[in-house]
Order: structure tokens, then sequence, then C-alpha cells
């Protein structure tokens, strides 16, 4: 926890420096959530080759995040954490010149039958 899945455009691709930005991600979601540690957080990702946004006019990007974390923080506290992604998604997507960046965020809560295991590198399962 948290899950992070970030959908972009691929007009995004050759901008986005996606390890980079899943770095800061991970440091903004720690210092912005109580409970959430860097080293909790998966990030993937998900190149869309093809968006078509309202009426398909061009020079249109999107990129959509999927914050999904553990349940029990309040409706302010996600708020706040979907902010403060929207304000690093700009920064990381300032480079895409002459394209409008649609950027979006939908903080939620695992469901309540989420589960994990994790195996250290070395160990058998």
């Amino acid at each position: 926890m948290p899950h992070i899945l970030v959908e972009y455009d691929a007009a995004l691709r050759d901008v986005l420096d996606r390890r980079g930005f899943a770095r800061a991600l991970h440091a903004l979601a720690a210092q912005t959530v109580d409970g959430i540690t860097v080293e909790s957080c998966k990030t993937r990702f998900r190149c869309a080759d093809e968006v078509v946004i309202a009426h398909d006019e061009p020079q249109q990007a999107l990129i959509h995040l999927d914050f999904a974390i553990l349940p029990g923080r309040t409706t302010e506290t996600k708020s706040a954490l979907g902010r403060a992604v929207l304000d690093l998604v700009r920064r990381h997507t300032a480079a895409a010149t002459g394209v409008s960046v649609h950027a979006s965020v939908d903080v939620r809560d695992l469901d309540a039958a989420y589960a994990k295991h994790v195996t250290p590198a070395g160990e058998q399962q």
C-alpha cells in the first residue's frame, strides 16, 4: 500500500520520466499521508496508444492516476493528496509543449479484502 496506476497518453512517452516521477510521487505520498512510507509505495505505468478527448481535437494528451490507499483516511487527507499529486504531474509534464495535458487523479480506499505478501530476495516461497 499504496498501489498507484499511472495511465498516460503515448504523446507523453518521451516527456514523462517515469522512474523519476515515481520516486518523487512516493516521497510526496509519504510526506502527505500519515502511515504511508516510500518503502510501501508501488507504482505501475500503462501507456495508452490511443486516447480520444472530447471532440478528438489534435494536440491533447491525458494522464490519470488511480491512487489506492488503505481505508481510514479522511476526505480532507485524500483531497490534499490529490491536489499535491496534480501539482507533481504538472511539473513532470511541463516539457510537453504544443499539447494540452489533461491530468486527473482518483484517490480511493483499497477494498477491505485487500491482502499482500512479500517474499524477501533469496528466500524460497
